[in-house]
């Protein structure tokens, strides 16, 4: 079994329909804990030996969030500044995160085929998420691909209960050292090994 940490933040949580859903169906997973960021600074003052703490508790660091500018919101970058000093999260002496996984958790208003060379962003998500898989790396972890939502503006409750039903699988899967059994370094989204997880776990 294995402990997953979702690392959640949202400045407007009330105004994100989507991200409501995603929370619903991974609070009561076994093994996964649900760490609220702006809930617990809203004023950016982060408690940097709490995180530091839970993050040795755990094995699987998941940071979700909104793709605000293609990247994330102000506090993950203040918890990236603070929290994963030298010589604790990398450096020569910095081995508290070796052999750990991390994965972004987003969710985006453009449709996917807007993330290419030829798309309106130019780049894909892979791209823009780079400063993470390059952290992660510098901590001696390994980075995982995302699990991504595309076309929030224009979403059905329909689709999003389909995503929180996903999510829920991943996570689960992810708990149980199921994920490791597939292929996963070979797609572009963890969205697409669901199929597999669900035979998995059935």
């Amino acid at each position: 079994m294995a402990k997953v940490l979702i690392q959640f933040a949202h400045p407007a949580l009330s105004k994100s329909n989507v991200h409501k859903v995603l929370i619903n169906y991974c609070r009561d997973i076994k093994n996964v804990t649900f760490n609220d960021l702006y809930e617990y600074y809203p004023d950016m003052y982060i408690d940097v030996e709490r995180e530091q703490r839970l993050l040795l508790q755990h094995d699987i660091i998941v940071f979700q969030h909104p793709f605000y500018w293609y990247s994330c919101p102000a506090l993950i970058k203040q918890w990236f500044d603070l929290v994963l000093e030298h010589n604790w999260a990398y450096g020569s002496h910095g081995n508290a995160l070796v052999g750990k996984k991390m994965f972004n958790v987003i969710s985006s208003g453009g449709a996917q085929d807007a993330y290419s060379e030829t798309g309106r962003n130019r780049y894909t998500v892979h791209q823009f998420l780079a400063p993470f898989d390059q952290t992660a790396i510098t901590c001696k972890m390994e980075y995982l691909p995302p699990f991504v939502i595309h076309g929030t503006y224009r979403i059905t409750p329909e689709d999003i209960k389909r995503y929180g039903e996903q999510y829920r699988t991943i996570l689960s899967a992810l708990a149980n050292d199921q994920l490791l059994a597939l292929d996963y370094k070979q797609v572009d989204y963890l969205n697409e090994l669901v199929p597999a997880l669900q035979t998995l776990q059935h």
